[in-house]
């Protein structure tokens, strides 16, 4: 497996999505019952394809990535040929960002002395998606990219 299996949930709300991979490898819904019961291993091995499909497919699409906690924030654009990367460390230990309060404080204080603010470009591995990946199991989640679009706009 190259990624991860996805969850239970994550499983149940691409249910459809499930049938129709089942579907293309010509296994109707009596097969796959049967499958689950006779030869659980060759099941996980068909959900751990399925896993590996979805977030091929996720990975592909994700623009940016935001890794946030109580005193950093890592914020990337996840660009064609490169990783673009704003990390914003916060140097104030009496401020959480993670709080809409330490936010606040960080959108009205991001230029004082309390605030570090750095840029980095990052090229990819030969395998772009698993670096992507990488950065998820990191803790960063998928977004659209507006805290990373703001600060952007602030530093140039």
């Amino acid at each position: 497996m190259k990624y991860s299996r996805l969850t239970k949930e994550q499983l149940e709300e691409l249910h459809q999505e499930f049938i129709n991979f089942l579907a293309t490898q010509s296994i109707t819904a009596e097969e796959w019952a049967t499958l689950k019961i006779e030869k659980p291993e060759v099941a996980e091995q068909e959900i751990d394809v399925f896993s590996d499909l979805v977030w091929e497919g996720v990975l592909t699409q994700a623009k940016f990535l935001e890794n946030i906690s109580s005193q950093h924030l890592y914020l990337f654009h996840l660009r064609e040929d490169e990783m673009k990367l704003i990390a914003v460390k916060i140097l104030n230990e009496a401020v959480d960002i993670t709080t809409k309060e330490g936010f606040q404080w960080l959108r009205d204080n991001y230029t004082s002395e309390e605030v570090e603010i750095l840029t980095a470009n990052k090229g990819y591995s030969e395998d772009r998606n698993a670096d992507k990946f990488a950065l998820i199991q990191q803790g960063s989640n998928i977004t659209k990219g507006q805290l990373f679009q703001w600060f952007e706009a602030m530093l140039a």
